[in-house]
């Protein structure tokens, strides 16, 4: 909406000082004459907003100016109250501040609006884990992100998957990402990624660092997930699936089952699903019981008959004992 740019335009201005058209622009994901035509609007509607030209201009409000901007819309307050996470701030030491901002926000909102976001957080409730997920302790967390505020370079003794197992390392600290509730540290230099849980000793040293231009934590994000997920998914199977098996499917599997999948006989379905390894990719579908069967790879399909065929010998009733007659009909 036009009025929400205009606000945005002036939260910016206040906010950051001078922008050029093409900034505002880049920033609302709107035109540059698209920003020209909401200039003019708000210059009609008597706000203080000047343009400089020249190669170090651009638009600027009125030293001493500020706006009250404090009206917020409902669905805004809504994603205010929503967003934040308690336990995550409480794992960052900032339990109590979170608290304090809450009350400090919802006593700034109108009565109606205040009485709304009450009965929104009644409703709604936010846990991030996952079901399974275990109770990690995370003690040098508050220290780590202490060192990502201020900018200072860590030394660390870090626990990894390979030998050696224990390991010293220099960090530049970037930024702490938390995901389905455990907490990650980009670091440079590279950047890599770095569990937070598993740093056995940690110093906050005195030496500072620069992040490098240009770098944005949620797009190094984006791209190590992805990247992630292509080094996971390194093979595929050719299976069938009954329709309480493809229900079942989980992940990549049922993306790639409702990408690939076409009618086989007998109502179930047939595609091309990624694996992990031909351990994970045994265990998955051996779980999945008679409502799958693997058609390739020839290895992968083998080692689940062998599978069955043991467990199958397992589970057999046992023979008679030697001499001892089977159970005949009972007679009355």
């Amino acid at each position: 909406m036009k009025s929400s740019r205009l606000i945005s335009i002036l939260l910016l201005l206040q906010t950051r000082g001078r922008m050029t058209a093409g900034q505002l622009a880049e920033e609302l994901e709107v035109s540059v004459r698209t920003v020209y035509r909401d200039v003019e609007s708000l210059h009609a509607a008597g706000v203080p907003l000047y343009g400089d030209a020249g190669h170090s201009g651009g638009y600027r409000l009125l030293a001493g100016h500020r706006s009250r901007l404090t009206d917020l819309y409902t669905r805004e307050a809504e994603a205010l109250f929503l967003a934040g996470i308690p336990g995550a701030a409480a794992e960052l030491g900032l339990g109590a501040h979170f608290v304090d901002a809450q009350l400090k926000l919802r006593a700034a909102l109108p009565a109606p609006l205040r009485d709304h976001v009450d009965r929104l957080r009644a409703r709604f409730h936010i846990d991030a884990p996952g079901w399974y997920a275990e109770d990690i302790d995370v003690p040098f967390l508050p220290r780590v992100a202490e060192a990502v505020r201020a900018g200072r370079v860590l030394a660390v003794r870090y626990r990894r998957w390979k030998d050696p197992t224990d390991v010293d390392r220099r960090l530049e600290p970037y930024g702490l990402v938390l995901k389905a509730g455990r907490w990650y540290l980009v670091a440079g230099p590279g950047p890599r990624t770095y569990r937070v849980d598993q740093i056995l000793e940690l110093d906050v040293t005195d030496e500072e660092f620069e992040i490098p231009d240009g770098f944005d934590l949620a797009a190094h994000w984006q791209e190590y997930q992805d990247g992630f997920r292509s080094r996971l998914h390194t093979g595929e199977a050719l299976v069938r699936l009954s329709p309480e098996g493809a229900k079942r499917l989980t992940g990549a599997a049922a993306r790639a089952l409702a990408e690939t999948g076409v009618p086989d006989r007998d109502g179930w379905t047939r595609a091309t699903v990624p694996t992990e390894s031909l351990s994970h990719a045994h265990d998955t579908f051996l779980a999945l019981g008679v409502d799958v069967e693997v058609l390739e790879p020839a290895e992968l399909r083998a080692r689940i008959a062998a599978t069955v065929a043991t467990l199958a010998g397992r589970y057999a009733p046992a023979p008679p004992a030697q001499g001892v007659a089977p159970p005949g009909p009972v007679r009355s």
